[in-house]
């Protein structure tokens, strides 16, 4: 079928990690190829897994405290890339960009941060940048890649690889990229009403 897209490589960037291990088991299983930052990639390792580093494919470390990792047009252009167009396509050819299947996200706690009586300075840290970006791109290529834009669809995902293997169809993506604005929308809100207080 047409709208058939296989996942042969997740980029992985978690705040929480609790629930990740069954989806990593299953897409391990299904030789989904695993590349991630920081904590997620030791968690990812510490499974037995491989995981090759953003790091390898940017040439760029986690610079500015961690606050930018992922932000790096070999990661958005891999994510972004229309796979049925062909001058996207030549331009991932040409700088060398891989392509990216699957994204999964669970953001900074940023309502958590703020409800612990945090200072201001914890809070703007905890303002998720590269993750929400993250979300947006996938969701935007949802006709190529599938966005998992928080733990809640950790299972969803995995209930479709368990029934279909790593594969899925337009309307799962669609649903997939509907979720993940929802969750955007929902922290941008949270963030927009601490900001105003």
């Amino acid at each position: 079928m047409a709208g058939t897209k296989q996942i042969k490589t997740a980029l992985i960037s978690v705040f929480h990690k609790d629930g990740l291990d069954e989806l990593l088991a299953k897409l391990h299983e299904e030789g989904v190829k695993f590349l991630s930052t920081g904590g997620t990639q030791k968690f990812i390792e510490s499974l037995g897994y491989d995981c090759q580093t953003v790091e390898s494919v940017t040439s760029y470390p986690s610079i500015l405290g961690g606050r930018v990792k992922t932000l790096h047009p070999k990661i958005f252009g891999g994510i972004l890339a229309r796979r049925d167009n062909e001058g996207d396509q030549a331009q991932m050819k040409e700088y060398e960009i891989p392509s990216i299947d699957l994204v999964v996200v669970d953001l900074y706690p940023f309502e958590q941060t703020v409800a612990s009586g945090a200072s201001e300075a914890d809070i703007i840290e905890k303002i998720d940048i590269g993750g929400i970006s993250l979300i947006r791109a996938g969701a935007k290529n949802f006709k190529d890649v599938v966005i998992v834009p928080s733990k809640a669809e950790y299972s969803v995902l995995l209930d479709i690889l368990k029934k279909n293997g790593a594969q899925t169809e337009l309307e799962e993506r669609r649903m997939f990229a509907t979720r993940a604005f929802g969750v955007s929308s929902h922290y941008d809100t949270a963030i927009h009403e601490w900001f105003e207080k």
